[in-house]
């Protein structure tokens, strides 16, 4: 049986790991590693990697080609490769969505005013004046006395949502949905899932920058062309018919026509007992599909232990990026060098890492997971089909775009406040010279956006923390001005691509704490971090520890 310390004990045990014996056991992270595999994958010939394109052959290869040099074994039974079963949808000849009903008819054109595709596997989509009803934040929560949708039959009509929670504006952390923080019920795939859930026949979330934490051609680009989903049994026809983006000038245009006042609305949106509202309009849309059902691949090595090799610590990073996407000065290849070859890159180097120091008592797990930018497919698909049995896995780290921007002196966790893994990763960030920060951006709701998320929810604690904006040259406005940067001009568009001049100091720095922490669970077989009291994972964990004692 293993033990289950309490979070006091854990951090005992953690603040044991003196900054001496950090640095005597931590090897060399490879720059040259980081510089060579980022290059290569985001190299035009890789085509932006998307899934189940001819270029995921090249990408897999690639990958299981550096695991096998860095030392590792298959992961799989034998074998570096799991298959994802995947269904891809690619809308075309979409109608502009129109509006009737109002003062004057409200008409979106693809692309431009409005995205809309589905998650349905049906060769054709056809909406017909569907009645449109604005149901706010479209958040159904009984644990916090919370339904947009109370009272509310939705089947048959169109749903037009706000991205974020109702206190995102709040700048503190207090509120009943964590104020600034966004949590799971901001996020988009959540009003997806809720609005099919109520029935809704279309589902359309308003955009705004500043709450939904990136601009509109990142959602242009993201939701047009092929869209991938699981290959799951019922051709997800238990969702709704069309999903989809409106511009927030065309969400006016449509409430003024409906003779709606759409900031009144939106503010009434944002007080516990709000109740959805009609708009006496009907809403049209139609589009072709094609369907195309094929297999991804998430890559798996591993470094058995020696003592537990029946326990596991994993890293997770997505391989996968947008493929090709709507051009910038001729360019239409999406290369995704931050996002994410940066993260494959980390995770060959510490493979590299790992293999140089030798085996750990626990195996350590490295893998690569398909098809992040659709929605954690990979990750999500692993997490339910295991290779390693999640309640034998005793918890790891997600690396999702390394910073190369330069040291910082401090090491953001994102969603802080969930799990003992901050209890032991802090004396190891603590030993780098450096300090925890708060997330400077709690509203983009990262801690939901990444595959470590497929994991949580499942019981598995993943750290997810990284670099924050206090570089040691330029301090925080330098900082700022690097990841502002990157969101807009670079984010989800072709200019992602490799740089000579990055520095990556800061990157070794943070994968110098992912290889201790990882370390330390691997060496360490009295550790089993759990989830805090309060956190909504604990229960899925108290019971697979259960099951597997």
């Amino acid at each position: 049986m293993t033990p289950i310390f309490s979070r006091a004990l854990i951090a005992a045990l953690a603040l044991s790991t003196s900054v001496t014996a950090h640095a005597q056991t931590t090897p060399a992270i490879s720059v040259d590693t980081l510089k060579t595999v980022t290059k290569e994958l985001s190299d035009d010939r890789y085509e932006g990697r998307a899934p189940t394109t001819p270029a995921e052959a090249k990408t897999v290869d690639y990958i299981i080609a550096q695991m096998k040099a860095a030392g590792l074994k298959p992961g799989n039974k034998g074998q570096w490769t799991q298959d994802v079963p995947m269904v891809e949808i690619t809308a075309a000849n979409v109608t502009p969505m129109t509006f009737s009903g109002g003062r004057a008819a409200v008409g979106m054109t693809y692309r431009t005013d409005m995205v809309a595709g589905t998650y349905r596997v049906t060769p054709r989509i056809a909406v017909k004046d569907s009645p449109v009803v604005f149901v706010g934040y479209g958040i159904n929560a009984p644990e916090k006395g919370w339904n947009d949708y109370a009272g509310l039959d939705v089947k048959g009509k169109t749903v037009v949502i706000l991205v974020n929670d109702p206190d995102w504006q709040t700048m503190a952390r207090d509120g009943p949905f964590e104020g600034r923080a966004m949590t799971y019920y901001g996020r988009w795939t959540y009003k997806f899932e809720e609005a099919a859930r109520q029935g809704a026949t279309a589902a359309i979330i308003v955009h705004d920058t500043e709450p939904a934490a990136y601009p509109w051609g990142v959602v242009q680009s993201s939701w047009t062309g092929p869209q991938l989903g699981l290959d799951e049994k019922g051709d997800h026809m238990d969702q709704s018919e069309v999903v989809g983006w409106m511009q927030l000038a065309k969400a006016k245009e449509l409430f003024a026509s409906a003779g709606k006042d759409f900031a009144a609305l939106s503010a009434a949106a944002r007080v516990k007992g709000f109740r959805a509202v009609p708009l006496g309009v009907t809403m049209s849309v139609g589009f072709d599909t094609t369907v195309r059902r094929q297999a991804s691949k998430n890559v798996l090595g591993v470094l058995p232990g020696t003592a537990d090799p029946d326990a596991y610590v994993l890293y997770t990073a997505h391989w996968d990026h947008l493929g090709r996407c709507d051009a910038v000065d001729g360019d239409d290849i999406c290369n995704g060098a931050v996002d994410n070859a940066s993260g494959i890159a980390g995770l060959i180097a510490l493979a590299q890492a790992n293999a140089k120091a030798g085996p750990a008592k626990r195996s350590i797990g490295f893998l690569a997971v398909t098809a992040e930018e659709s929605g954690l497919l990979g990750s999500r698909y692993y997490a339910e089909h295991p290779v390693f049995p999640l309640a034998k896995t005793v918890g790891g780290v997600n690396m999702d775009s390394l910073n190369v921007a330069g040291r910082a002196r401090d090491f953001v966790l994102t969603g802080a406040g969930k799990s003992e893994i901050e209890d032991l990763v802090k004396p190891i960030v603590a030993a780098e010279g450096r300090t925890i920060s708060p997330e400077p951006s709690p509203e983009k709701g990262l801690y939901y956006r990444s595959d470590h998320f497929s994991f949580a929810k499942l019981g598995v604690p993943m750290l997810d923390g990284t670099s924050g904006e206090n570089l040691v040259v330029g301090g925080p406005e330098a900082g700022k001005k690097a990841a502002e940067d990157y969101t807009v001009n670079r984010y989800h568009k072709p200019a992602d691509e490799y740089d000579a001049n990055w520095d990556w100091s800061g990157a070794v720095s943070d994968l110098t704490i992912y290889y201790a922490l990882g370390r330390k669970l691997a060496d360490d077989t009295t550790l089993w971090p759990n989830w805090y009291p309060t956190a909504e994972f604990r229960a899925a964990r108290d019971k697979s520890r259960g099951t597997a004692r």
